[in-house]
């Protein structure tokens, strides 16, 4: 790597304790029993802690979705031709995916990054196309990405984070689509968290269980011609790894650098998470994880990251879907915190000393 990825050393930002101690303080004189909102309580306390004001709000939210190809498709892993990839680019763009629903429903900004597929994208505006390469090679047998790649899309990431704040955002949301990505999720996790193939690879778009048993055998082989790098971040990413997921990692990275919270979508999007805590520790304390992935690999790796996934609706779909979906949560925690008197306003009595 050269200097162009030296920022991937900057610590990220220091929470403002002051302002989540006068968020406690202030949830203590709320006109309820202490801790009986649960959740909400500690969400409103930790965005306190990342706005540095006493009552956060969450109403501009930024999304982000990263799409790029892989190699790996060759080895049969995948349900679905790499054609989908392009094409579900042009269906963010036009508002056609789930996503685009989300965004729209939510009032939020959303740009779509095609780091690099197979087949030409359709002719539609709203995309940025920055052509790394016709997606990555194939993990099985030889590295994903070259280092210039590899920096270009964890820049690619990085920008885009930095963006999210210059437009106002007070959350980020970073999405990917990517066929084939669920095997190169996996892959990286396993060689950053030495566990085995069978225990991260499941089905991803709708493999059987033959399937699995072939894409965890897959795996082995990836680990096994790239057991140089195994358990380091860069390398991992660099070997194993996906231009997509290497974007969401600089984002992630890049936004708890600047001070801008983080929505952790599902199984793909929290194996860019731990790239990027090992990458640049502390970048997890900016994290909020939105849900539990239906995909069964997601549980270790949420495990790993000491996580507590806010949702559990069996979503597996991706491209930040899950993250947008929490978003109402967290704006909800904002407006309890924010809206409800204290018992002095009320003249409610309080608890007795």
């Amino acid at each position: 790597m050269t200097e162009d990825c030296d920022w991937l050393q900057v610590p990220p930002a220091t929470l403002d304790a002051a302002a989540r101690q006068a968020a406690a303080e202030r949830q203590a004189q709320l006109t309820k029993p202490p801790g009986s909102l649960g959740q909400l309580e500690a969400i409103a306390e930790r965005l306190a802690g990342m706005q540095g004001q006493e009552k956060p709000s969450l109403e501009n939210v930024h999304i982000a979705v990263f799409a790029g190809d892989h190699g790996v498709v060759a080895e049969g892993i995948s349900r679905f031709p790499q054609a989908v990839t392009a094409q579900m680019v042009a269906n963010f763009a036009t508002g056609g995916a789930a996503i685009s629903v989300l965004a729209r429903y939510l009032g939020a900004s959303i740009e779509v990054i095609n780091l690099g597929t197979v087949a030409e994208p359709p002719a539609v505006s709203g995309v940025q196309q920055l052509n790394l390469g016709p997606g990555t090679a194939n993990l099985a047998r030889e590295p994903a990405m070259t280092p210039a790649q590899l920096e270009r899309a964890l820049n690619a990431g990085r920008q885009c984070a930095e963006r999210a704040r210059r437009s106002g955002a007070q959350v980020f949301v970073g999405g990917e689509m990517g066929i084939g990505n669920t095997t190169s999720a996996a892959a990286l996790a396993c060689s950053l968290l030495d566990l085995a193939p069978a225990d991260l690879a499941g089905p991803g778009t709708g493999l059987d269980a033959n399937g699995v048993r072939h894409k965890a055998e897959v795996i082995e082989q990836a680990l096994q011609t790239h057991a140089a790098v195994r358990g380091d971040a860069l390398g991992s990413l660099r070997c194993l790894g996906g231009f997509e997921i290497a974007g969401l990692a600089g984002a992630y990275i890049a936004a708890a650098q600047i001070g801008l919270p983080v929505l952790v979508d599902g199984f793909i999007s929290t194996s860019a998470a731990l790239v990027a805590e090992r990458l640049c520790p502390g970048t997890a304390d900016w994290f909020f994880y939105a849900h539990t992935s239906a995909e069964p690999g997601h549980q270790r790796l949420l495990a790993a990251l000491e996580a507590e996934p806010l949702l559990d609706l069996g979503m597996r779909l991706g491209e930040g879907s899950g993250a947008a979906t929490a978003v109402p949560l967290l704006r909800l925690a904002c407006e309890l915190h924010s809206g409800m008197a204290t018992f002095a306003e009320a003249g409610v009595s309080g608890e007795a000393s």
